[in-house]
């Protein structure tokens, strides 16, 4: 336990936790409905963050980033409304409200795992292009400086 705050600390993320832990608990003392309504919908965030165990989260970010983007209106209207707790259960109450957001968050998630594989796809694409490209250059100096290269050096020579 003292290795883990050691290291939190030596990151700099102590004091951040620490002003995380205060915001959350003003909000809860202070606005109960939205906090209970953001808690409820951000939760595949939560969970995002504590299995992320990258440094800079960079899943729990995708996660919270495409929830945010559709907690906003749920959340908006509960502010409308007067803050009541009978109106931010009710809103959650509705399956298509919690739906969306944690379809969202899940899209997220979707996000992380998906571009590596596409960015990795495009690369080797680009790559092979790019030797492909070259190889045909070479043989066109080849042709034009009338080299005799043997089959068996060319083979060695390829990537």
């Amino acid at each position: 336990m003292a290795n883990a705050s050691v290291t939190a600390e030596k990151r700099g993320g102590g004091s951040l936790i620490w002003i995380q832990g205060l915001a959350c608990g003003a909000l809860a003392a202070l606005a109960p409905a939205i906090a209970v309504q953001a808690g409820i919908l951000l939760l595949p965030t939560l969970i995002a963050s504590i299995l992320d165990r990258n440094p800079g989260k960079p899943t729990a970010r995708s996660v919270l980033l495409c929830a945010l983007a559709t907690c906003i209106e749920p959340l908006r209207t509960l502010w409308n409304s007067g803050h009541g707790l009978g109106d931010g259960l009710s809103a959650l109450a509705s399956v298509q409200v919690v739906a969306i957001t944690w379809s969202a968050s899940a899209g997220g998630w979707l996000l992380t795992q998906i571009i590596p594989l596409i960015a990795g796809f495009v690369l080797d694409a680009a790559a092979s292009a790019r030797i492909a490209h070259l190889k045909e250059k070479r043989e066109a100096l080849i042709r034009e400086w009338g080299l005799d290269v043997s089959a068996d050096q060319r083979s060695a020579d390829t990537i």
